[in-house]
């Protein structure tokens, strides 16, 4: 059946459009499960020059057709560096190319600089398994004639890491810290799924934050103006600088994205005497809340805490949501966000590399799960009935 489907690149989402790109993203409509595969996103990340010429990731989206349909596509980049991609792969870099090898250009299936887990292989309804099976069998085969190293999916979903590995990927495990919802009627119904001890720390933490003498506005929609993204540029520039060393997103991110997915926001303030020193970034998706990038021009204790964490699990219970918190940070175990494991998938060309590479990912997967096993146990909620009297 896949012999009939046509497989193509393009090096512009323009080429595609937003009808047909979305038809495969969200193809229930109303608010998307995963807003960062949106027409809308991916696009901004291509016009305000965060992705394209001179960044690393070259756009290369595919599209699978049939009957002269676009029923699949995916959000695929050439990559010339590793950066902004939060499953990394530098040591395999580094041991290809002294053994001899060229390690970049590689491809890359995925959102760029978007560490929260949603589908990578796009499919319209009722297309599901021919797509997936059209788009990696078509990737793969892309980077075989490119004559590239690899080709990489990272934070796709399970049931793609499970498709992926019959189709001759290798997976790897990761994990990350996500809030889970139990039906909270309020933050103080979280805290008392808590043990004493943590739940006395948080409510230190919050009263301590919100006391830098001013207000914490959270906004959506059109409460969010221009004028806030030249405060929040500030914010992530700073961040930006001290963990990267250069930001991954342009200043004309935030403009286009305030036209285009304002309503997929929600910006967190600290404002003071009228103007924001701190804030953190959030995207709403269908069942989950996304959270992405903090920063502040003011140092005050535990106000990271409240903005990124604390005001998150407000607006979710609020909102019948879950928290995707992003990438590393197991400070989030004491704030109620648990292990939970994140999935990606690989093709590696050189024959004896990919042994070498199997090899240390089923090790490196039998690690991951005894870490999240750890962690768990060492998390914030009650684990006795004595506890749960308390």
């Amino acid at each position: 059946m896949t012999d009939a489907i046509e497989i193509s690149l393009h090096s512009s989402i323009a080429d595609i459009g937003g009808t047909d790109w979305d038809a495969c993203a969200n193809p229930d409509g109303g608010r998307a499960v995963d807003p960062f595969t949106t027409y809308r996103f991916l696009s901004t990340l291509e016009n305000s020059g965060s992705v394209g010429p001179r960044t690393g990731w070259e756009p290369r989206y595919l599209t699978a057709k049939s009957n002269g349909q676009v029923i699949a596509v995916a959000p695929m980049y050439g990559k010339s560096h590793s950066q902004g991609e939060y499953v990394f792969d530098h040591s395999w870099a580094h041991a290809y190319e002294r053994a001899g090898g060229q390690y970049y250009p590689k491809l890359q299936i995925a959102v760029p600089f978007t560490p929260a887990t949603g589908r990578r292989f796009l499919t319209r309804a009722g297309f599901e398994t021919t797509g997936i099976t059209a788009l990696t069998q078509s990737a793969v085969q892309f980077a075989t004639e490119l004559g590239v190293s690899s080709l990489h999916v990272t934070f796709c979903t399970e049931a793609e890491a499970i498709v992926g590995r019959e189709l001759g990927l290798l997976h790897r495990t990761s994990q990350q810290f996500h809030w889970e919802n139990q039906g909270y009627a309020s933050f103080e119904d979280f805290l008392n799924a808590l043990s004493s001890r943590k739940r006395k720390a948080i409510r230190k933490e919050r009263k301590q934050a919100q006391s830098f003498g001013g207000d914490i506005l959270q906004l959506t929609g059109d409460a969010i103006t221009p004028e806030h993204w030249d405060y929040f540029w500030q914010f992530y520039q700073d961040t930006g600088a001290r963990k990267w060393g250069t930001p991954y997103l342009t200043r004309a991110f935030f403009d286009l994205a305030h036209d285009t997915m304002r309503d997929d926001m929600l910006l967190t303030l600290a404002v003071r005497d009228g103007t924001p020193i701190a804030g953190a970034l959030n995207f709403i998706g269908r069942d989950t809340l996304f959270g992405r990038y903090w920063g502040c021009t003011e140092h005050h204790p535990c106000l990271h805490f409240e903005l990124c964490y604390y005001q998150a699990i407000d607006f979710a219970i609020e909102n019948g949501l879950r928290i995707e918190a992003g990438a590393q940070g197991e400070h989030k175990l004491a704030r109620g966000y648990l292990p939970a494991q994140t999935h990606s998938l690989h093709w590696i060309g050189n024959p004896s590399f990919r042994t070498a590479v199997q090899d240390f990912l089923e090790q490196e997967r039998q690690m991951v799960d005894e870490e999240i096993d750890i962690l768990t146990a060492y998390g914030p909620f009650k684990h006795t009935q004595l506890e749960e009297q308390d």
